[in-house]
């Protein structure tokens, strides 16, 4: 997985810590030589070996206290957390606990008593929280991979806000076991990294059931998404307000996505956008006193030093609570949750904006509770409604990373990150006009390399096709100058092509990943050649083309329209 062995790489991870001054990422950080030690001991056959891993301070590490960004909460675990155990038995290796929102209650990484978390590419914003210190650690390439936790977007804004990947699972795949609860009914465990293939990876090794979290379960994953699924995106009064800039980034997002073969549904989202509102507008909020409440009431004193404000403020609110309200809210959800799978039900995923804006450090601290809240616009209503999410880069705006999110149903975990992998690496288009044609000899190559087809095209006037003798029998496609006109006409003279003018031949656009577009080109042979080919509608793509020597005494075949014509002749 690492190039690196597991020593090099801790030693690495320490002189970048060093390098990049940012001490508030870390609550407890592990003595250098004590983890050097531990990862002298790491198998180097283990699939994670050679990685280091940052673990938010409301998850349990054994031997580490565990804060919840609170000091009068800390206490000692005797055990790691599922999710750390597992990280760790694949060979990965802690380095520390990371700075939060307290209580995992904020979305923007400055509740706590350690400090701001400062973003990775600009000091004078926030990270986004609550899991600030994992997503920074991750995006200053200190740790590969860190563990957050998520209940309003806590695993989702700060990787938007950072330029890095965050998974958060379907509720229940990760067992909560050794997490301090936020809503105990709502919390995920989420995986940050740098790179998608990678968090994938980590969030399927920290996947199972725990017999201790009587709320984790496994469920039958979703297939994958068809050859041209559909996507929701949000009409356009749901896209009001974001920062400048951003709503033109999102509409590019959208248009690269469609390039890569995907069918754009705008599609109302309010029934979602209502229910997100009931996360700590209703009575869900409740969960949260019941999870910490008890410290609150009796460290009171401490609100204002120790304990913050703005988080004092809103656990304490759930007090109020009623189980009547309780019960309103959950019949509310239900209804709402019903409109919204019904807007979607025929889409693969919902794409939006990870979060709308990227304030400053002064911005929130001006406004703490009304910034927050224009962080989770998107992202409040996924756990509630029982959601996966995977949030993506998307490129910057004022050289500030932009993001967005896919979200679906249960279990759809395996599904969005098929998208997500679509969206990053849209692939390459390919224009094939004989023997890679759809059932024809070599079409398996195609489908080996992970091609899809795109659909039949036709060549601009300009071209003509040869039968080259091959085996199997293959056409040259070849560029001619001179001559506007088709060549299925008789006009036109080129001497270049042997007198006759080029015409438009019929074909088929295939997609490759980059990966196995790569592989198929680097073995085409000689005399074909991958050059760019203009098409009918204007667009100018990769495609098959022959040395022009090949073609002397090879048959022109250009009257037939296209291969299939010519091979089904009389």
């Amino acid at each position: 997985m690492n190039a690196m062995t597991p020593a090099a790489r801790v030693r690495a991870a320490y002189d970048r810590i060093e390098a990049v001054g940012r001490p508030e990422i870390w609550i407890r950080l592990r003595p250098r030589e004590e983890v050097l030690a531990e990862a002298a001991g790491i198998e180097p056959a283990l699939p994670l070996a050679g990685l280091v891993v940052a673990v938010k301070d409301n998850i349990d590490v054994a031997g580490l206290p565990t804060t919840a960004g609170a000091p009068s909460y800390a206490y000692e675990p005797q055990a790691d957390a599922p999710a750390v155990a597992r990280l760790r038995a694949a060979g990965a290796v802690v380095l520390g606990k990371t700075n939060l929102d307290q209580f995992a209650t904020g979305l923007v990484g400055t509740r706590s008593p350690y400090g701001p978390v400062r973003n990775a590419w600009d000091a004078a914003r926030i990270s986004g929280g609550s899991s600030s210190g994992s997503a920074v650690a991750v995006a200053l390439g200190i740790a590969d991979i860190a563990l957050g936790t998520d209940t309003a977007g806590s695993g989702r804004v700060p990787a938007a806000l950072n330029g890095i990947v965050g998974v958060k699972p379907t509720k229940g795949l990760v067992p909560v076991t050794g997490v301090v609860p936020a809503c105990y009914t709502l919390d995920c465990v989420t995986v940050f990294a740098r790179d998608l293939r990678l968090a994938r990876i980590a969030a399927e090794f920290v996947e199972g059931p725990d017999p201790a979290d009587p709320l984790s379960r496994t469920g039958t994953q979703l297939p994958p998404p068809p050859a041209r699924p559909r996507i929701a995106v949000p009409t356009g009064e749901h896209l009001n307000g974001m920062a400048d800039g951003w709503r033109e980034a999102f509409d590019a997002a959208v248009a690269r996505l469609a390039r890569t073969g995907t069918e754009i549904v705008e599609t109302d989202i309010t029934p979602l956008l209502q229910a997100a509102e009931l996360l700590y507008g209703g009575a869900f909020v409740a969960e949260r006193y019941a999870a910490v409440g008890a410290h609150l009431e009796k460290h009171r004193a401490l609100i204002g030093g120790d304990l913050d404000p703005t988080v004092a403020a809103i656990v304490l609110a759930g007090r109020e609570r009623t189980a009547a309200d309780w019960a309103a809210d959950t019949a509310r959800l239900a209804a709402l949750g019903a409109a919204g799978r019904a807007m979607l039900d025929d889409c693969a995923a919902l794409l939006t904006p990870t979060t709308t804006w990227h304030p400053t450090l002064d911005e929130v601290a001006a406004d703490p509770v009304g910034a927050n809240a224009r962080l989770g616009r998107f992202t409040n209503f996924a756990n509630l409604l029982d959601c996966a999410s995977l949030a993506v880069p998307a490129g910057f705006v004022d050289g500030l990373p932009f993001g967005v999110m896919f979200t679906g149903p249960a279990f759809s975990d395996r599904a969005l990150a098929a998208l997500a992998e679509r969206f990053a690496n849209p692939g390459l288009d390919l224009f094939v006009v004989g023997a890679h044609l759809t059932g024809q000899p070599l079409n398996a190559q195609l489908v080996q390399a992970g091609g899809t087809l795109v659909g039949p095209a036709r060549t601009a006037a300009g071209y003509r096709l040869y039968a080259l003798p091959t085996e199997p029998p293959k056409p040259g496609l070849l560029r001619v100058t001179g001559g506007g006109r088709d060549a299925g006409t008789g006009a036109g003279h080129d001497t270049a092509s042997g007198g006759h003018a080029g015409t438009g031949i019929e074909g088929e656009v295939w997609r490759l990943p980059a990966s196995g577009f790569g592989a198929f080109t680097a073995a085409v042979p000689a005399p074909l050649a991958i050059g760019t080919v203009e098409l009918a509608d204007g667009r100018h793509v990769c495609g098959f083309l022959t040395e022009p020597y090949a073609v002397e005494g090879a048959p022109d075949i250009s009257r037939y329209g296209g291969w299939r014509a010519y091979t089904v002749r009389a």
